[in-house]
């Protein structure tokens, strides 16, 4: 009898011992939501209807694993200042009961995102800390309570691929000698779609989380409001899988990076200010440059001409988003109980003021200016290290971090978190070309590549502790 007690005994603790290991690793939980913000259409030139890409909105995913919990946040907006950041992200903290540290938060960098007149408050905003808090902080705040409250059980995998177009923008003009933005092949660009999927207990994906490096200026003063082809490639996404999933884009290292085709951008540029359109591409900068330093006083492009533009960018998120699902289809390992853990720091530089007024192409007179502050960010999940960066960084400062860190599942995250006094950091050697990039930034060249890399290295070594 003692015996038989003594196995049933040992049989009910391995019994429990089994159960509880069967918790542990199904952990994970993940909910996700979205929320539209696109501004009320104006008459100048609203937009068709037709276009996946032609609403703006806020995605969130949570993540809970039992221990802690963690929020992705996209906005389809030109950017999110700092005061966006630190008050959103203060709320969320408390929400989630989580560190600050755990929440990234990026924009898309959608150049049509804050619609014809502006975005309420955040053109403002962005030059000025008074002004009062946009609406998108609640906005980014319910995206978030709406996410939390659909948790379900989960499983999460990370796979990449490939995608060709993007292109570096960073070219010398052949018929000036002089430098300039247009596609230059023979450039730096970092090909890669990053992407992380979250399975739901039926085997169908909860949300995906994809990281691409390409800006999204197919809209760029052309005075329509869209999330460009990143909002058109997450609704890809989702309207594949009927909508039961969410699809989050991130912006990578795309300081140097533009869509390879921008012809019918340009087209609707020359539409606008009346320049004549050849059907050959034109150089961009001629046609962009009388509007954007309001010489020209643009009109609505003509219709056709805009629903050519509005189509090439519903084409550019087909394309990206076939890659994003083909990713997703075979992404085999999934991790049910990932370690989350978070990790944040600044990096300081020294800053420069420029002096003169030139666009591009000729050298740039500066004094010394204020300190730049760079917020660094890892987001580890299981065996995925998500970094972030508060500016747009060049794309050999990601690869130079990918192929440095010490984990194979690392990818970059810009625009996220804050908006640093930076303007655009080149990578170190790219300060020799006297791009509008290069001259505009406020950083001293020779730090910030280096800071960057070797402080995300630090934190990514910090989150293994």
């Amino acid at each position: 009898m003692r015996l038989s007690r003594t196995l049933s005994s040992v049989t009910l603790i391995l019994g429990l011992l089994a159960g509880h290991a069967l918790f542990a690793q199904g952990s994970l939980r993940v909910g996700a939501a979205r929320v539209d913000i696109t501004p009320p259409s104006e008459p100048a030139n609203p937009p068709s209807g037709k276009y996946a890409h032609e609403k703006l909105y806020v995605r969130a995913i949570v993540l809970d694993n039992g221990t802690t919990r963690a929020a992705l946040i996209g906005a389809d907006q030109g950017g999110l200042p700092e005061q966006v950041w630190l008050t959103a992200s203060k709320q969320i903290a408390a929400e989630l009961n989580c560190p600050v540290e755990n929440i990234v938060m990026s924009a898309t960098h959608t150049h049509s995102g804050w619609g014809p007149g502006g975005f309420p408050g955040m053109r403002g905003l962005a030059q000025n800390s008074n002004v009062p808090p946009p609406p998108i902080i609640g906005q980014i705040v319910d995206a978030v309570k709406q996410a939390k409250a659909n948790l379900q059980p989960a499983r999460v995998g990370f796979g990449t691929g490939h995608s060709y177009l993007n292109v570096n923008r960073d070219a010398v003009d052949p018929d000036t000698h002089l430098w300039t933005q247009a596609p230059n092949l023979e450039g730096s660009s970092d090909k890669t779609v990053a992407v992380v999927t979250f399975v739901g207990a039926n085997g169908e994906p909860i949300a995906v989380y994809m990281d691409y490096a390409m800006h999204p200026i197919n809209g760029f003063l052309v005075g329509i409001t869209s999330a460009d082809f990143a909002g058109a490639t997450s609704r890809y996404v989702e309207q594949a899988f009927d909508d039961k999933t969410l699809a989050l884009f991130a912006q990578g290292a795309s300081g140097d990076q533009n869509p390879l085709y921008l012809r019918a951008s340009t087209n609707s540029l020359a539409s606008s200010s009346g320049t004549p359109i050849t059907g050959y591409v034109m150089t961009r900068e001629p046609v962009e440059a009388p509007i954007r330093d309001q010489k020209v006083k643009a009109a609505p492009p003509d219709p056709n001409v805009l629903d050519t533009l509005e189509r090439v960018m519903d084409s550019e998120g087909v394309l990206l988003g076939e890659e994003v699902i083909r990713v997703m289809t075979n992404i085999k390992r999934l991790n049910a109980s990932p370690g989350i853990t978070g990790e944040q720091k600044m990096v300081t530089c020294p800053g420069r003021k420029r002096t003169d007024t030139a666009r591009e192409g000729t050298p740039g007179t500066y004094e010394d200016g204020p300190p730049v502050n760079i917020r660094l960010g890892v987001l580890r999940i299981g065996d995925i290290a998500l970094t972030s960066v508060d500016a747009e960084i060049y794309s050999e400062i990601a690869k130079r971090l990918k192929r440095e860190s010490p984990m194979a599942n690392t990818f970059v995250v810009t625009l996220a978190d804050g908006m640093a006094n930076s303007g655009y950091i080149p990578n170190d050697t790219a300060f020799g070309a006297l791009t509008f990039q290069v001259l505009g930034s406020r950083l001293k060249p020779g730090c910030a590549e280096t800071a960057i890399v070797n402080g995300l290295l630090d934190l990514i070594a910090a989150s293994e502790r």
